[in-house]
């Protein structure tokens, strides 16, 4: 039997394990379990079908010769991504807390706060912009401001920060208008939470469960009660821990509102915002608003 020679290896044949076929066309020198770059039709793969990468990453068109829009425009799209699944979560506990499926519930809230750090690692690419940096490609947003995005605004309508006003801005987008109307009249996610208490025996007040869903939640002392009384009792509780994942959300969310108003003032510091906004002004009165009030009132009477 002849040996193979000292310069040339032998012949090994293929890599894989026995037992598992090789792909037509495969080299030889490919290692084990590689890819099989065969798949997917002439114009593209079951991974972009699935994820519409090609539509993705076409969606942006800078108006300006600035480098740094690229970077604006993307970053924004990426909350308005973030906003859409928040959405999603937060209409998902809400429809499992009518179900009294606190489980169910909890899981989508609990996923939500992870979106969320997502969501507020989205302002580093911008955290940092100077004046200059901002104005460069500034007057590529015409009339634009953030005020105007109808997902963001769905996240405030579900958080119980109603607004009637706030659906003008959309009249010209009717599905976008349609969505915003309905989610107004809707009940909020706090809103569920109480009436699921309410069930559970707790003495929210009938003025609180019978309120107009389409206005403002306005905080109501006896409902801080009944989270004070909550707290107060057994910390492993499956109401002490809605209770706690439902802070992780607000903190969350009111961590968002300042590192926008941070964000802007860096860029722009206290001039006239986008869209005929007052810019930081706004910002600052909206970073003053609690997410689920009672939730945190009440800590100062356990």
């Amino acid at each position: 039997m002849s040996q193979p020679s000292p310069i040339e290896p032998p012949d090994r044949g293929s890599t894989a394990p026995a037992g598992c076929p090789v792909s037509a066309g495969t080299a030889e020198s490919d290692p084990p379990f590689a890819p099989d770059l065969g798949i997917g039709s002439s114009s593209t793969t079951p991974y972009e079908d699935y994820v519409q990468a090609g539509v993705l990453t076409h969606l942006q068109h800078p108006l300006s010769e600035d480098p740094g829009e690229m970077v604006f425009l993307v970053t924004t799209q990426v909350m308005e991504l973030w906003f859409t699944v928040i959405v999603h979560e937060w209409r998902t506990a809400a429809e499992a807390l009518r179900r009294d499926d606190l489980p169910v519930a909890m899981a989508a809230l609990r996923r939500s706060a992870y979106e969320l750090e997502a969501l507020n690692a989205a302002w580093k690419p911008l955290a940092r912009l100077t004046p200059a940096q901002f104005n460069a490609y500034r007057s590529a947003l015409g009339e634009g401001s953030g005020f105007q995005s109808a997902m963001y605004r769905r996240m405030e309508f579900l958080l119980g920060e109603k607004s009637a006003s706030m659906l003008v801005p959309h009249r010209g987008a009717p599905r976008e208008h349609a969505e915003l109307a309905k989610a107004l009249q809707e009940p909020s996610l706090w809103d569920e939470v109480l009436r699921m208490l309410a069930r559970r025996g707790w003495a929210v007040p009938e003025a609180v469960l019978e309120r107009d869903p389409a206005l403002r939640y306005e905080p109501d002392p006896a409902v801080e009660a009944v989270w004070a009384e909550i707290y107060a009792g057994s910390q492993e509780s499956e109401l002490v821990r809605l209770g706690e994942v439902l802070t992780d959300v607000g903190e969350l969310v009111m961590r968002w509102r300042n590192d926008h108003l941070i964000a802007t003032w860096r860029a722009m510091g206290a001039k006239m915002g986008t869209g005929g906004s007052a810019g930081v002004a706004w910002l600052e009165k909206r970073a003053r608003k609690n997410v689920f009030p009672e939730l945190w009132t009440a800590r100062s009477h356990v």
